[in-house]
């Protein structure tokens, strides 16, 4: 643009120049060369205004030129404190807010996510990010400590008597003991040598002699696995129940009775102390980040699964529920109108420091980078007007 100005008030010069030539010839050069004349002086007056603003005209000091470079921290605290008075006030931000729908938007998003695109690369790429600057020692450790504070305030006991008695008022109860039962049974088969020989070893001489050690052994494991069997297949044998009857008393202790309770606390607390406790809490942890930043690396992932199923409801919740799509808005709005309030100070300041950090030539090409095309227009749109008006003149002079 500034060659096509420089390029006109150049041919408005050689006009000029013909038009002064031939004027005998012909009275309407007269008209020309008023035009060409009067172009080049508003040609020349918008050049030097134009050039005034950013530097001195052809390196001259004259006063009142560039402006620019020599105001350039005035301008940066101008510019700062447009936005303040402007802009970052709270009462304007929380007044813009008010037509924004953050939570919609949110809502939106996430029930219907772009399968592709910056918003999900980018979020991908922050998550991923934040999770490999962590510090996993420490974060490990953190990890751990609150796991086992949580667990330590947990009290267990209740939970576990609670538990027990929903069970047994289901009957899930009965798959146990019939476990348990099986498994007795079995461990009597793999260990009747066992048997024997402790009946043989206190059995007396006089029964070694006559050989009834054998026999009250054999009668001992006959019994045993008779009653394991009758367990097994009688529910309402009366082993059984006095079984049932101890395990709905375990449940009643665990919730009121204090010893108990606190016998199930000292279990727990041994538990959670002992170090093979620790190496799974943090295996579990490692594996759970390992598995997180897996799936934040992939942007197709990230938002996929039970993650990205619940995330889907959470964005149908959003945009359904008027209440908390309210809540939300109202949030948003005051966070950005507190940002702004304990902020704005500090944008406005980086404003005017940065525009005085920046050096006179660098001020100079970013906003004649900006606003110099139009600038240009101006000197072409004053060669032009120039001309006009001068042939205007001309005219009413010979009038």
């Amino acid at each position: 643009m500034r060659v096509i100005a420089t390029g006109l008030l150049v041919a408005m010069a050689l006009v000029f120049l013909l038009a002064s030539r031939y004027q005998a010839y012909h009275p309407g050069v007269g008209y020309v060369r008023a035009f060409a004349e009067a172009a080049m002086v508003g040609g020349l007056a918008d050049w030097f205004a134009v050039t005034a603003l950013f530097r001195h005209p052809l390196g001259l000091p004259i006063p009142h030129t560039a402006i620019i470079p020599r105001n350039k921290d005035r301008i940066g605290e101008t510019l700062a404190a447009f936005l303040r008075d402007n802009f970052l006030i709270p009462s304007v931000v929380a007044r813009r807010m008010r037509s924004v729908d953050v939570a919609g938007a949110a809502g939106r998003f996430l029930a219907n996510p772009a399968p592709e695109g910056r918003l999900r690369e980018g979020a991908s790429r922050l998550l991923a990010d934040l999770l490999e600057s962590l510090d996993q020692e420490r974060l490990g450790g953190m990890v751990k400590a609150a796991i086992s504070a949580r667990l330590q305030a947990l009290e267990i006991s209740p939970l576990l008597g609670k538990t027990l008695e929903a069970a047994m008022t289901d009957e899930r109860h009965v798959p146990i003991l019939d476990s348990i039962v099986t498994w007795a049974g079995r461990t009597l088969d793999a260990n009747e040598d066992v048997i024997r020989k402790m009946v043989h070893t206190r059995a007396n001489l006089l029964l070694r002699l006559a050989g009834l050690d054998e026999k009250l052994a054999e009668g001992i494991i006959d019994g045993l696995r008779k009653l394991t069997i009758d367990m097994a297949i009688d529910e309402k044998h009366p082993f059984r129940a006095k079984a049932e009857e101890a395990l709905a008393i375990l449940a009643w202790d665990m919730q009121h009775d204090p010893a108990m309770r606190a016998k199930v606390e000292g279990w727990k607390a041994e538990v959670i102390a002992n170090p093979a406790v620790g190496e799974w809490v943090g295996e579990l942890w490692e594996n759970s980040r390992a598995g997180l930043l897996k799936a934040a690396r992939d942007p197709q992932a990230a938002l996929a699964g039970r993650f990205g199923e619940a995330l889907k409801q959470l964005g149908e919740t959003l945009q359904s529920d008027v209440r908390l799509n309210a809540a939300l808005n109202q949030f948003a709005r005051r966070t950005a109108a507190g940002a702004v309030a304990t902020y704005g100070g500090g944008i406005v300041k980086l404003v005017s420091e940065t525009v005085r950090g920046w050096d006179a030539e660098t001020v100079t090409l970013r906003l004649e980078g900006a606003v110099g095309r139009d600038l240009q227009y101006i000197r072409i749109n004053g060669t032009l007007v120039g001309g006009l008006v001068g042939v205007t003149l001309y005219a009413l002079d010979k009038l």
